[in-house]
Protein backbone atom coordinates (compact mmCIF):
# COMPACT_ATOMS: atom_id res chain seq x y z
CA UNK A 1 0.00 0.00 0.00
CA UNK A 2 1.36 3.45 -0.92
CA UNK A 3 4.58 1.94 -2.26
CA UNK A 4 7.30 3.87 -4.08
CA UNK A 5 10.09 1.32 -4.33
CA UNK A 6 11.49 1.38 -7.89
CA UNK A 7 11.41 -1.76 -10.04
CA UNK A 8 14.64 -3.70 -9.61
CA UNK A 9 15.47 -1.96 -6.32
CA UNK A 10 18.33 -3.53 -4.36
CA UNK A 11 17.47 -2.95 -0.73
CA UNK A 12 20.51 -2.07 1.39
CA UNK A 13 18.74 -3.08 4.59
CA UNK A 14 17.89 -6.52 3.20
CA UNK A 15 21.59 -6.89 2.33
CA UNK A 16 22.48 -6.10 5.96
CA UNK A 17 20.05 -8.77 7.19
CA UNK A 18 21.49 -11.25 4.67
CA UNK A 19 25.03 -10.60 5.95
CA UNK A 20 26.30 -8.92 2.78
CA UNK A 21 29.28 -6.57 2.94
CA UNK A 22 30.56 -4.81 -0.16
CA UNK A 23 31.86 -1.46 -1.40
CA UNK A 24 28.33 -0.21 -2.07
CA UNK A 25 27.11 -0.77 1.49
CA UNK A 26 28.41 1.51 4.26
CA UNK A 27 26.97 -0.59 7.09
CA UNK A 28 29.13 -3.52 8.19
CA UNK A 29 28.15 -6.66 10.09
CA UNK A 30 30.18 -5.35 13.06
CA UNK A 31 27.66 -2.47 13.27
CA UNK A 32 24.88 -4.89 14.23
CA UNK A 33 24.20 -4.75 17.98
CA UNK A 34 21.15 -7.04 18.11
CA UNK A 35 19.44 -9.51 15.81
CA UNK A 36 16.74 -12.09 16.28
CA UNK A 37 14.37 -13.90 13.92
CA UNK A 38 12.27 -10.75 13.42
CA UNK A 39 14.38 -7.58 13.76
CA UNK A 40 17.93 -6.28 13.33
CA UNK A 41 19.40 -3.32 15.21
CA UNK A 42 22.54 -1.55 14.04
CA UNK A 43 24.62 1.60 14.33
CA UNK A 44 23.69 3.91 11.44
CA UNK A 45 26.47 4.83 9.04
CA UNK A 46 24.99 8.30 8.49
CA UNK A 47 25.71 10.50 11.53
CA UNK A 48 24.81 13.93 12.76
CA UNK A 49 27.89 15.70 14.10
CA UNK A 50 26.69 16.04 17.68
CA UNK A 51 24.65 12.81 17.84
CA UNK A 52 27.07 10.09 16.82
CA UNK A 53 26.22 6.42 17.15
CA UNK A 54 22.49 6.59 16.48
CA UNK A 55 20.59 3.36 15.96
CA UNK A 56 18.38 1.98 13.22
CA UNK A 57 15.87 -0.79 13.91
CA UNK A 58 14.54 -2.75 10.93
CA UNK A 59 12.31 -5.76 10.35
CA UNK A 60 14.26 -8.66 8.86
CA UNK A 61 11.50 -9.17 6.33
CA UNK A 62 11.37 -6.60 3.52
CA UNK A 63 8.48 -4.25 4.32
CA UNK A 64 8.56 -0.87 2.61
CA UNK A 65 6.76 1.36 5.09
CA UNK A 66 4.48 1.70 8.09
CA UNK A 67 1.36 1.13 5.99
CA UNK A 68 2.40 -2.48 5.33
CA UNK A 69 3.93 -3.18 8.75
CA UNK A 70 2.05 -5.94 10.63
CA UNK A 71 1.06 -4.98 14.18
CA UNK A 72 2.97 -7.89 15.76
CA UNK A 73 6.18 -6.74 14.08
CA UNK A 74 5.48 -3.12 15.01
CA UNK A 75 5.22 -4.19 18.66
CA UNK A 76 8.60 -5.96 18.46
CA UNK A 77 10.24 -2.93 16.86
CA UNK A 78 8.81 -0.48 19.37
CA UNK A 79 9.60 -2.72 22.34
CA UNK A 80 13.18 -2.72 21.06
CA UNK A 81 13.01 1.07 20.64
CA UNK A 82 12.48 1.34 24.40
CA UNK A 83 15.38 -1.05 25.08
CA UNK A 84 17.63 0.95 22.75
CA UNK A 85 16.60 4.23 24.42
CA UNK A 86 17.53 2.81 27.83
CA UNK A 87 20.80 1.49 26.40
CA UNK A 88 21.70 4.89 24.93
CA UNK A 89 20.99 6.61 28.25
CA UNK A 90 23.23 4.19 30.13
CA UNK A 91 26.08 3.66 27.69
CA UNK A 92 26.34 7.04 25.94
CA UNK A 93 25.26 9.08 28.97
CA UNK A 94 23.04 11.19 26.71
CA UNK A 95 20.60 13.76 28.11
CA UNK A 96 17.63 12.48 26.12
CA UNK A 97 16.55 10.36 23.17
CA UNK A 98 14.64 11.12 19.97
CA UNK A 99 13.02 8.62 17.62
CA UNK A 100 11.78 9.17 14.11
CA UNK A 101 10.49 7.19 11.16
CA UNK A 102 9.73 8.34 7.61
CA UNK A 103 7.23 7.11 4.99
CA UNK A 104 7.05 7.92 1.29
CA UNK A 105 9.15 10.53 -0.55
CA UNK A 106 7.21 13.51 0.82
CA UNK A 107 7.61 12.04 4.31
CA UNK A 108 11.39 11.98 3.91
CA UNK A 109 11.83 8.24 3.31
CA UNK A 110 14.98 7.51 1.30
CA UNK A 111 15.46 3.76 1.86
CA UNK A 112 12.48 1.65 0.75
CA UNK A 113 12.53 -0.63 3.80
CA UNK A 114 10.75 0.30 7.03
CA UNK A 115 13.22 1.60 9.58
CA UNK A 116 13.10 3.46 12.88
CA UNK A 117 15.89 5.82 13.96
CA UNK A 118 16.76 6.24 17.65
CA UNK A 119 19.10 9.17 18.38
CA UNK A 120 21.08 10.07 21.49
CA UNK A 121 20.35 13.70 22.34
CA UNK A 122 22.41 16.19 24.30
CA UNK A 123 21.69 19.62 25.71
CA UNK A 124 22.13 22.26 22.99
CA UNK A 125 23.14 19.63 20.38
CA UNK A 126 21.51 21.60 17.52
CA UNK A 127 20.30 18.32 16.07
CA UNK A 128 17.91 19.88 13.56
CA UNK A 129 20.51 22.42 12.42
CA UNK A 130 23.37 20.04 11.56
CA UNK A 131 23.95 17.98 8.43
CA UNK A 132 24.25 14.23 8.13
CA UNK A 133 27.72 12.89 7.31
CA UNK A 134 28.95 9.39 6.49
CA UNK A 135 30.96 7.77 9.25
CA UNK A 136 33.78 5.28 8.84
CA UNK A 137 33.36 1.72 10.11
CA UNK A 138 36.27 2.23 12.55
CA UNK A 139 34.40 5.14 14.13
CA UNK A 140 31.33 3.01 14.76
CA UNK A 141 33.08 0.11 16.50
CA UNK A 142 33.22 1.71 19.97
CA UNK A 143 29.51 2.55 19.84
CA UNK A 144 28.56 -0.92 18.66
CA UNK A 145 30.71 -2.58 21.32
CA UNK A 146 29.14 -0.55 24.13
CA UNK A 147 25.64 -1.54 23.01
CA UNK A 148 26.52 -5.21 22.45
CA UNK A 149 27.89 -5.35 26.00
CA UNK A 150 24.78 -3.62 27.35
CA UNK A 151 22.42 -6.06 25.63
CA UNK A 152 24.54 -9.01 26.72
CA UNK A 153 24.37 -7.90 30.38
CA UNK A 154 20.61 -7.37 30.11
CA UNK A 155 20.32 -10.92 28.69
CA UNK A 156 18.75 -9.64 25.51
CA UNK A 157 20.15 -12.04 22.93
CA UNK A 158 22.70 -10.01 21.01
CA UNK A 159 24.23 -11.22 17.78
Amino acid sequence: MYNHEPIGYTCPFCLIVEGVENEHLNTKQDDIVFRDDYITVFIASGWWENNKGHIIIIPNKHIENIYDLPSELSHRIHDMEKEVALALKETYRCDGVSSRQHNEPCGGQDVWHYHLHVFPRYKDDNFYKTDRVNSKSEERIEYAQKLKEYFSKKRINAT
